[in-house]
């Protein structure tokens, strides 16, 4: 079974792979947008409702990963009876 160390490392790739498609994507659709023929105008339209679709897609995993990111921080704090602010704080940095 796959521990939450190795599912978070996979999971922090793969955003960043999402991430560099769309950055690629938004760039092939700025470099090709002198070309106006029919063929052209079809698949930057298809490119470009991809690109849409990926983009939510990024934006709602880096919700779920900060709402666990949040959760696990809310936990530690609870476990360790973290009661102050400062406690929380030094916590982050160990």
């Amino acid at each position: 079974m796959d521990n939450p160390e190795e599912n978070q490392q996979t999971q922090e790739r793969l955003i960043g792979d999402l991430r560099l498609v769309i950055e690629n994507a938004e760039e092939l659709l700025k470099n090709t947008d002198q070309y106006t023929s029919v063929l052209y105008r079809s698949a930057r339209a298809k490119l470009a409702l991809a690109l849409n679709a990926a983009t939510e897609e990024l934006a709602r995993f880096e919700d779920e990963q900060l709402g666990r990111m949040i959760e696990a921080t809310r936990a530690a704090n609870a476990e360790n009876a973290d009661l102050s602010g400062e406690a929380r704080i030094m916590r982050a940095f160990h």
